[in-house]
């Protein structure tokens, strides 16, 4: 693999020992590796590396991993990428805290090596799931924004000047660039709706400038206009040949420019609508309701379901549940990683699919095991060409309602939380097993969980532990945690938990929302 193509981790660590361990295994399986002994030498490497990872120890010195984790999620520029904690430290307030602070999974000390290089490896997948599809905000934002956003790339500043006032006055968020090299930094940053661009530029004309963006997947599909001097046949057709959305002639008016960019934009944002419009009618075509009927029937526990989509738009979380017998019962909830709306086909399509398996599964003997209902379904994933390349975490819950007893096993990193009533305290349980597709014959154990009258079980993607107030303060599990510990059973458990979390976020969501609460009678 070339070196360019490496990703790149930074291990921080004052035990120079740990260092040169996970440098060595990690530069066995073709990984760049940065070195630091405190948080000073980590923001040094941060500042002049590109890091794809972090890998962090908690106790050392002056400033502790929680610490450092917190200003490092604060820039923007690693505010997605993966965080993991390596620390002797394991109680449950540690690892609470090491989410709340930003950090993406917790690994105990001593640690297994392999099963390290492993969540590695599936972290930096998921990031690079992640930054193909867009974020959930890139969503929202391409949803609800109002001013649309342009780059305007010429070496003329004159011409640069006449076109940003114009289209400024028509509207438009409008920057600009003096060459291909900036205007390429410029949109990998600003990632504007509209490209517009000379050809005849000093450093890379206006054809190199585009065979750039084309390169680069997350540029290549803004659209893309040329304004050029340049009226032969030849020129033209050069240009359309790069898969643009027009050639505008600049002998035109700036009039005639700002009437083509209304229609680019206003074509656009139909375009969008008919994605939702068809995404809706696809759900209702399939009947697949994202949020099952509370379920009756089962004596001795109450189960309620919420979900709330993105944006009001079917997405990647799904939730489900699977009758087994008269006594036993199966519950679902899953988040497959497509974020981009682009891609919401494939997420609820894939949702669909395992959906499906789920039941192919159940319904063909007599699985009682979540774990080995997850290692069939994650089989079939992972030897299906069509979706193994996109991952999804999955926790299922099997309910036993005549002796009481509630199996779970997971996916990926959904915990699930456990309110024990006679205790007064809640245990969050963290899934052990891989994500769903990422690799064939994946072991996933499970966790058996004897249950008294009041007990309570919840089951989440993580749309609420990410959910923020207006100030931009994270909900977080600690407040997830204590939220569930003060709910009353007398009252619908349900009810209690959405208006806790809709008064902390007031109603606004940064991703879906799937729970599902257990009452134990």
């Amino acid at each position: 693999m070339p070196v360019s193509e490496r990703k790149s981790i930074l291990v921080v660590d004052d035990d120079i020992t740990i260092r040169k361990l996970i440098s060595h295994h990690l530069n066995l399986n073709n990984y760049t590796v940065h070195l630091a002994a405190n948080p000073e030498e980590a923001f040094i490497q941060l500042d002049k590396n590109s890091v794809d990872l972090v890998l962090c120890d908690i106790c050392m010195g002056e400033m502790d991993g929680f610490e450092f984790c917190e200003i490092v999620r604060k820039n923007e520029k690693f505010r997605s990428t993966p965080f993991v904690f390596i620390s002797a430290k394991n109680t449950l307030e540690d690892k609470s805290k090491a989410l709340d602070v930003g950090g993406d999974d917790f690994i105990t000390k001593p640690f297994n090596i392999d099963e390290l290089v492993l969540k590695v490896k599936a972290l930096l997948r998921r990031a690079e799931i992640n930054r193909i599809y867009g974020g959930r905000k890139s969503i929202q934002a391409s949803f609800s924004k109002t001013v649309s956003k342009i780059v305007v790339v010429d070496d003329d500043q004159a011409l640069l000047n006449l076109l940003s006032y114009n289209l400024k006055n028509a509207g438009y968020n409008c920057q600009t660039a003096r060459s291909a090299t900036d205007g390429f930094s410029l949109i990998k940053t600003f990632l504007p709706d509209l490209i517009i661009a000379d050809i005849l530029m000093p450093d890379l004309d206006g054809y190199q400038f585009r065979d750039m963006l084309l390169k680069d997947p997350e540029l290549a599909s803004i659209p893309f206009v040329f304004l050029s001097h340049k009226a032969t046949e030849e020129d033209i057709l050069k240009g359309y040949s790069r898969d643009i959305t027009d050639y505008i002639l600049k002998d035109g008016k700036p009039q005639l420019l700002i009437a083509k960019v209304n229609a680019i934009i206003k074509s656009l944002a139909k375009e969008r609508r008919k994605i939702v419009d068809e995404i809706h009618q696809a759900a209702d075509y399939w009947n697949k309701s994202l949020t099952p009927e509370n379920i009756t029937g089962f004596n001795n526990f109450e189960v309620q379901f919420w979900h709330e989509p993105f944006t009001g738009i079917p997405g990647g979380d799904f939730i489900d549940y699977f009758q087994l017998d008269e006594n036993y019962l199966a519950i679902i909830v899953g988040d497959v990683m497509g974020k981009k709306w682009g891609a919401w086909y494939f997420a609820y399509a894939y949702a669909g699919y395992i959906r499906s398996a789920v039941r192919s599964i159940i319904e063909s003997g007599e699985l009682f095991s979540p774990g080995k209902i997850i290692s069939k379904v994650n089989n079939l994933v992972y030897k299906d060409s069509k979706v193994s390349e996109v991952f999804s975490t999955l926790s299922v819950l099997v309910i036993d309602n005549k002796n009481k007893i509630v199996k779970y096993s997971g996916a990926g990193d959904l915990p699930l939380f456990f309110r024990d009533k006679n205790k007064n305290e809640v245990q969050k349980i963290d899934s052990k097993g891989l994500l769903l597709g990422f690799g064939q014959n994946s072991v996933f154990n499970d966790y058996t969980l004897n249950v008294s009258p009041g007990d309570l079980i919840l089951l989440t993607t993580d749309g609420i532990i990410e959910s923020r107030d207006r100030e931009g303060n994270q909900f977080g599990t600690g407040q997830l945690m204590s939220l569930l510990k003060n709910v009353e059973v007398t009252n619908s458990p349900m009810d209690t938990l959405k208006k806790g979390i809709m008064n902390y976020t007031l109603g606004k969501f940064d991703d879906d929302v799937s729970v599902a609460v257990i009452l134990s009678k």
